[in-house]
């Protein structure tokens, strides 16, 4: 059942972020419509410290997904949001026709010190809606569903599983969640969806006899349900996919079916002609040359 395994690659975001990057990647460029995936951290921000500065830049034709494990960041957009995302939370931005935004470490963090960590995730949308309005959803904790049973936690962070739904507004059938296993606890990933992955966050997983370490994602073939288990620590996965929508182009950060769509986001950009977020406008990332994936 076992498709592929991808090790993530490390990444120099700048702004004093490194991430593992681990979708796309030339085997495999998508698993269901998350065309990219990023794990950032843990990192320790010291007190007083710069922490991570994501200055402004622009999105086209996806959601971004940002889950915390630990830390603060103050995400700022073109709509005029300013909203904190703490561990547990969800922020789901969907950009359709074009947004800007910037990321950065939380300042009662960046004042106190602590430890940062967690993923990003792109979502790509369907034909049908790479155009929609850009909107932006934050969701508490507690607005998120969990199970817990025979050494396995998970939260539902958007779509369904395991008989699990919440209120984040997807395009398409998909799911992500975040699963904490005891050690010699399993899951088996659900059956309901055509294309599934398993990015190994902390610990490691056995699968049909093989041990998998951190930072790794298995992508699993479609039909049945393979199952991870962790070893003897406790291991955390985020489990990912969902129903696939289609090849897409990917240019730094904007998705399109269409490449003149991201040429056209590209002289938008250059040519400011997207608005940058009303309190965070003083910077922003100049359109680059020829961005590494």
């Amino acid at each position: 059942m076992l498709d592929l395994v991808i090790e993530g690659r490390r990444r120099d975001l700048g702004g004093g972020l490194e991430v593992g990057r681990v979708l796309p990647f030339a085997r495999r460029r998508m698993v269901g419509p998350f065309i990219f995936l990023d794990h950032f951290g843990p990192m320790v921000v010291p007190p007083g410290g710069d922490g991570m500065d994501v200055r402004p830049h622009p999105h086209i034709g996806l959601a971004t997904v940002t889950y915390l494990f630990d830390g603060g960041i103050f995400h700022r957009d073109s709509l005029g949001v300013s909203q904190k995302i703490r561990p547990g939370e969800v922020n789901w931005m969907t950009a359709g026709s074009g947004i800007v935004h910037s990321e950065r470490t939380d300042p009662s963090l960046r004042s106190s010190g602590g430890l940062m960590h967690g993923m990003q995730a792109w979502v790509a949308l369907p034909h049908e809606d790479e155009e929609v309005d850009p909107a932006f959803a934050h969701h508490g904790a507690d607005a998120l569903p969990e199970l817990s049973e025979r050494g396995v936690w998970a939260r539902l962070i958007a779509g369904s599983a395991y008989g699990l739904r919440n209120a984040v507004r997807t395009f398409s059938p998909l799911f992500y969640l975040h699963v904490e296993l005891a050690p010699g606890a399993s899951i088996a990933m659900p059956a309901d969806h055509a294309e599934r992955a398993a990015y190994i966050v902390s610990g490691s997983v056995v699968h049909d006899g093989a041990r998998h370490d951190a930072g790794n994602m298995l992508v699993f073939a479609n039909g049945g349900e393979p199952v991870v288990a962790a070893e003897d620590a406790p291991t955390r996965l985020m489990l990912l996919g969902g129903a696939a929508i289609g090849p897409r182009f990917i240019w730094w950060n904007l998705v399109s079916s269409r490449r003149e769509r991201i040429e056209q986001a590209k002289a938008d950009w250059k040519a400011g002609r997207m608005a940058l977020p009303p309190d965070d406008n003083r910077e922003f990332i100049p359109l680059p040359d020829d961005p590494p994936v």
